[in-house]
């Protein structure tokens, strides 16, 4: 669950608040565009199991720590059975990195992956 602390930015005419629900979001929605990414998971396993989040409480797999110089994401996710787990980690760090740098202007400071699950081969094609 993303932090209860916003995001604050001030300057000289005043000041920026962003919920945290909101930077969850963004960093959900780059994660969904990742090749390799099934979708976000909930922290821990039910009987063993990752469980899938749909598009409306993405945010649930994501948890922020919001520092005084910056941003750390802990992203909870499903991966596709057959892809390179490291590298599309890898691409998944630098792609919620980038929009959140990007839409927000803040400085990510840490991107964690924590693969939870990996879909298997019958659900990519439909059980054929």
């Amino acid at each position: 669950m993303p932090s209860n602390r916003p995001l604050l930015q001030t300057y000289s005419l005043g000041s920026v608040e962003v919920s945290p629900r909101v930077v969850a979001m963004l960093a959900a929605r780059a994660a969904g565009d990742c090749y390799g990414i099934v979708g976000m998971s909930a922290r821990g396993l039910r009987d063993g199991l990752a469980e899938l989040l749909n598009r409306d409480n993405a945010e649930r797999g994501i948890e922020l720590r919001v520092q005084d110089d910056g941003l750390g994401i802990d992203l909870y996710v499903i991966v596709d059975h057959g892809v390179r787990i490291l590298e599309v980690a890898h691409n998944l760090m630098s792609a919620v990195a980038y929009s959140l740098e990007h839409h927000l202007g803040i400085r990510v400071l840490q991107v964690n992956v924590n693969v939870q699950g990996i879909r298997p081969p019958e659900e990519q094609d439909g059980g054929s």
